[in-house]
C-alpha cells in the first residue's frame, strides 16, 4: 500500500517512538519558550500557585545530555506507579495460577448465558465505571485483568476488554462528581461547597458511560460478525482465554477460599484508602499480601509461586517501562521551567475571547496542560488558581470554570501517553498504545463534544 493511501491509524508510530518524539519536542521547547514561574504557597501540605505572581526568569534550556539524564529522573519520579504495575501483575499471576479467576468468570458467564453477551458488556462497562467514580484510578488497576478474562469468555478480544475496564474506569474517574483530586481540589481553591453541583456532574458522567457502553457493544458486534475487524487479533491472550467449555466450569472449595483472600484484601485496601488515605505504596503492599495469601490458600509450592512471580513480571515489564518513559516528559518541562509559562500564556488568551469561546478554550487549555501535568490534583493546583480569576473576569461562574477543567483533564486521560495509570492498565490488558489510539480516538471525540454541550448549557444557565 502506498504512503498516500494509508489510513490515519496506520501512520501512528510505535509508542516508544511516539514518546521519544514528545521528549525531543519538550526539549526543543525549552530553547524556544521563555522560562517563567509563579510563586507558590503551601496549603494543607500541598504547593499551590499564587495568582498574579508570574514572572519570567533566565532561560534554562535542557541540554542534549540532560535530555537523556531526564530518563533516569523520570523513572525515579514514577517509581511508585512502576512498582504498583509489578505488584498488581504479580497478584494476578498468582490468582491466574490458582485458577480462581478463570473458574469464577467461567461460572458467571455460564449462569448468565452467552445469549446475553451484549447485556454483559453494558453491565460490566457501568460496573467498572462506578469503580472509577467511587474508588479512584490507580486503585482499580488490579481489576483490569478480570475485565480481560471476562471479555475473552464472551467471545470478545483484548481491545474490548480495555474498553470495558480501562476506558470505563477512566471515564468514570475523569467525570466523577465526587473526584477528590479534580473536583474536590477545585472546590477548595474556588472556595465552593465541597462536591457541590453533584447532580449536574452525575448527569454528565452517566451520559459519558452510556456512550461508552454503546461504543463497546458496537465494536463487539462488529468483531462477532467479522473476526478480521478485531484490532487485537495477534495480541497475547495466554492466561486470559478460558481453557474449557463453559458448561464445565464451577467453583471449588479451594477457589472460594482464594476468592475470600482476594476480596478480604480488596476490602482492607478500600478501608485504608477511605479512612487512612492510603495510596500507591500501601495499595501495592496489599497486592503483594494478597498474592502470598492466595498462593498459600491455593496450596501452590514455593517454586510455583516463584516461577509465577517472575513470569508475571516479564509480562507487565513493557508497560512498567512505558510509565517511566512517559514521566520523562514532565521532568524535562520542569527542568526547562516552561510549564508555568505555558499556563500563563494560555490564561492570557482567554481574556480576549467571548464568554462561550472562553469556556471551550479553557477546556482545550486544560487538555494541553494535561499532557504536561497528568496528575489531576497537580494540574488543579498549578492551573486553577490562575484560571478561576480569569473565569471571573470574563464572566464564567466558578462551577463552570471547574467543569471546563474537569472535562479537559478527565476526557483526554483516555489517550494521554504521559498518564502513568493509563499506560499501566493497558499493559495489564496487553494492549499496545498505538492499537488503543485506533480504538479510543473516535470515542474521545464523541465524549469531548458531549461534554462541551453540557459546558455550554452550564454557561447558558449561569450554573453556580
Amino acid at each position: 500500500m502506498s504512503d498516500q493511501r494509508k489510513m490515519w491509524y496506520e501512520r501512528i508510530p510505535h509508542p516508544v517512538t511516539m514518546l521519544f518524539g514528545i521528549i525531543i519536542f519538550a526539549t526543543v521547547l525549552s530553547y524556544i519558550l521563555p522560562a517563567g514561574m509563579f510563586e507558590r504557597e503551601l496549603v494543607d501540605g500541598r504547593q499551590r500557585v499564587v495568582p498574579g505572581t508570574f514572572t519570567y526568569i533566565d532561560q534554562q534550556p535542557v541540554s542534549f545530555l540532560d535530555m537523556f539524564v531526564a530518563l533516569a529522573k523520570g523513572f525515579k519520579t514514577a517509581s511508585d506507579i512502576i512498582w504498583i504495575v509489578f505488584a498488581s501483575g504479580i497478584m494476578f499471576g498468582i490468582l491466574e495460577k490458582s485458577k480462581m479467576v478463570e473458574n469464577a468468570v467461567g461460572t458467571i458467564v455460564k449462569k448468565l448465558g452467552l445469549q446475553r453477551k451484549y447485556f454483559i458488556v453494558v453491565v460490566m462497562t457501568f460496573i467498572f465505571g462506578m469503580l472509577g467514580v467511587a474508588v479512584g484510578y490507580e486503585n482499580n488497576i488490579a481489576m483490569v485483568p478480570i475485565g480481560a478474562m471476562l471479555s475473552m469468555a464472551i467471545g470478545g478480544d483484548l481491545i474490548l476488554a480495555a474498553g470495558i475496564s480501562v476506558a470505563a474506569i477512566t471515564v468514570g474517574f475523569g467525570l466523577s462528581p465526587i473526584n477528590p483530586y479534580t473536583v474536590g481540589t477545585g472546590h477548595q481553591i474556588a472556595e465552593l461547597p465541597m462536591f457541590s453541583g453533584a447532580a449536574f456532574r452525575s448527569l454528565i458522567c452517566f451520559s459519558g458511560l452510556s456512550i461508552l457502553a454503546y461504543y463497546n457493544v458496537r465494536y463487539f458486534k462488529r468483531i462477532v460478525k467479522d473476526k478480521s475487524a478485531s484490532l487485537g487479533q495477534d495480541l497475547d491472550t495466554s492466561g486470559f482465554s478460558l481453557s474449557q467449555r463453559l458448561d464445565a466450569y464451577s467453583m471449588s472449595l479451594n477457589n472460594w477460599l482464594v476468592a475470600a483472600v482476594f476480596l478480604t484484601g480488596m476490602g482492607v485496601m478500600l478501608y485504608g484508602i477511605f479512612n487512612y488515605h492510603w495510596y500507591l505504596q500501601e495499595i501495592a503492599a496489599i497486592f503483594i499480601m494478597i498474592a502470598i495469601g492466595a498462593g498459600t490458600a491455593a496450596r501452590l509450592s514455593s517454586r510455583e509461586i516463584s516461577e509465577s512471580v517472575l513470569h508475571s513480571i516479564s509480562v507487565v515489564a513493557p508497560g512498567a517501562f512505558m510509565v517511566g518513559f512517559a514521566t520523562t516528559i514532565k521532568v524535562i518541562l520542569e527542568m526547562g521551567q516552561i510549564s508555568d509559562t505555558i499556563a500563563f500564556n494560555l490564561s492570557e488568551v482567554l481574556t480576549s475571547l467571548p464568554l462561550y469561546g472562553s469556556a471551550i478554550v479553557m477546556s482545550l487549555a486544560q487538555c494541553v496542560m494535561n499532557l504536561m501535568i497528568p496528575s489531576g490534583s497537580g494540574q488543579a493546583l498549578a492551573t486553577l488558581p490562575v484560571m478561576i480569576p480569569v473565569g471571573d473576569l470574563v464572566g464564567l461562574t466558578r462551577q463552570s470554570t471547574i467543569l471546563a477543567f474537569q472535562i479537559g483533564d478527565g476526557v483526554t486521560n483516555l489517550l494521554n501517553p504521559t498518564l502513568g495509570g493509563l499506560i499501566a492498565m493497558l499493559s495489564l490488558c496487553r494492549v499496545p498504545f498505538d492499537r488503543w489510539l485506533r480504538f479510543i480516538a473516535p470515542l474521545t471525540l464523541m465524549l469531548v463534544v458531549m461534554s462541551w454541550l453540557f459546558l455550554m448549557l452550564a454557561v447558558l444557565i449561569g450554573w453556580a
